[in-house]
């Protein structure tokens, strides 16, 4: 009747990453998402060293998707204005630089891309901060 698993603890955390976004604020869906598109450069990193290059793709197209897909797709450019305007200009950016990353194997893309969304994320995440204090 039920189907089994053939891993328990990657259920596990499907069910929680489930649970989790439908219990989420908008800003801690955004937080999600960075974090997201982080932790699969940091695989993709591991997949580009270890010579995985259909993980590395899958990766990448992962990280790619996130930005364009969640962080890109959800900016309001009509009410963001000028900072909207660059953070539409930046995700651009990060997705040229994925793209070529993966095309050139360049870690050193990767590496860019990567401080690039934690500083984005850690600036979203002082937004938090900074709202719950007031």
């Amino acid at each position: 009747m039920f189907a089994a698993h053939r891993n328990p603890a990657s259920a596990y955390r499907r069910v929680g990453v489930e649970i989790g976004i439908e219990t989420a604020s908008p800003h801690k869906l955004t937080t999600m998402l960075f974090d997201g598109a982080l932790e699969r450069i940091a695989q993709a990193r591991g997949a580009m060293a270890r010579r995985e290059t259909e993980l590395k793709g899958r990766l990448i197209t992962q990280a790619i998707r996130i930005v364009e897909e969640g962080l890109r797709c959800a900016l309001d450019r009509e009410k963001g204005g000028e900072l909207a305007g660059n953070l539409n200009e930046l995700y651009i950016y990060l997705n040229t630089r994925l793209l070529q990353a993966n095309l050139r194997d360049d870690d050193e893309a990767l590496q860019e891309c990567s401080r690039l969304l934690a500083q984005l994320r850690d600036a979203w995440a002082g937004i938090a901060t900074e709202a719950k204090a007031a």
